[in-house]
Parts: C-alpha cells; structure tokens; sequence
C-alpha cells in the first residue's frame, strides 16, 4: 500500500479536483490519502494568536483541520472512502478503493513531545507509512521542490518541517516529494507499480 501526503495548500487549488480523481483512478486497492490542514489549520493558528491558548488545544484542533480536508475531499470525490483506524483503512482497500485517513488518533488528552507546531502534516503521514509497512510514501506540495535535494536540504528550505529528515531515517520504503504541478510524475509512478504488479 500507498501513502500520499496532499498539502493543504492545495484545498483551494484547482488542481486538487485532478489530483483526487488521480489516485481514486490509479489509487483504488492501495493507496491512503492523508490531507493538511491549509487554511483550516491557518485559521486554528490565528485563533490561538489571539487567544493566548496552549499548544495542547491548538494541537487537536490542527488535527481536526487536517480531518476537516478530508472531509472536504470525500465531498469532492466520492469514489475516496474515509477511514479512521488501520481496520477501516485495509477493509477500504480491500474492497478495492482509495482510503481517506481521518487522524483522530493523533487527538492527545495530554501534552507530549508532538503536541507543538514544529509536527507538521508531513510528519503524521510519515507515521501512518511506518505503521502500515507502507511500500512508498508520496508528498505532495505546492511549493518549488529541488529534485536533487535530500530530506535534511529540504527540512532547511522549510519544505519538510526540521524533524522529517530524522524521523525519515532508515525507513524501509521509499518517500518521494512531488510539486502539484507533476501530476504526470505521480500518474508514472501509480501505472509503474501496477505494471510490475500484473508483470
């Protein structure tokens, strides 16, 4: 199985809609889509700059925003299932869909080392792929992307948030970091693995 990190910067893209239909397309059977928050989370960061609130809640409501796009996505394209344990994501893929992850796992009653801003989206769905023995794990962002850079060069560049890179370390599968803009990348690499599947 698949695990394909959207950006929340693309919730009010137009490109999302195409990439939506791209992985319930090529995506149905492996693939789990986990989505940024975007402007959902903005908006939690801007409520707790006014309001003075601890990283705790503002922690769970960026959860939330992250479940908020999922939501949104299903509205866009139906054919997407949502999931929200490891049990519905393989029973959504089983019967041959694309899952929709809703993190509510990561909800915290109490503050932890990950109850901050420096965890990113990124981080969650890096998590997700090391728990599911995930084949491949695809970012998908909005901004410029240096093909050769490594996940440490990208963390610096602000692409990956600081912590990615060491989390990263010595995981058994690979991670890929694509621009919005390369859908024809992510529809090669879908049709490549499912050519070597049927090969």
């Amino acid at each position: 199985m698949w695990v394909v990190k959207l950006g929340g910067s693309l919730n009010s893209d137009p490109l999302l809609p195409e990439w939506l239909e791209l992985l319930a397309w090529l995506g149905g059977g492996r693939a789990i889509v986990v989505c940024g928050g975007g402007a959902f989370a903005d908006e939690v960061r801007r409520a707790q700059a006014h309001w003075h609130f601890d990283d705790l809640p503002a922690h769970n409501m960026a959860v939330l925003a992250m479940a908020q796009t999922a939501f949104l996505a299903n509205g866009l394209n139906p054919a997407l299932r949502l999931a929200s344990s490891q049990d519905e994501i393989r029973q959504v893929l089983h019967g041959g869909h694309t899952a929709l992850w809703l993190p509510y796992e990561w909800v915290r009653e109490q503050a932890d080392r990950n109850t901050n801003w420096e965890l990113s989206s990124d981080r969650i769905a890096l998590d997700l792929a090391c728990r599911l023995n995930a084949e491949r794990l695809v970012v998908v962002k909005s901004c410029a992307i240096d093909p050769a850079a490594s996940l440490d060069e990208l963390g610096v560049a602000g692409v990956l948030d600081r912590g990615f890179a060491a989390d990263a370390h010595g995981v058994a599968f690979p991670i890929e970091i694509v621009h919005k803009g390369d859908l024809a990348r992510m529809r090669s690499l879908l049709l490549g693995e499912r050519r070597a599947l049927h090969d």
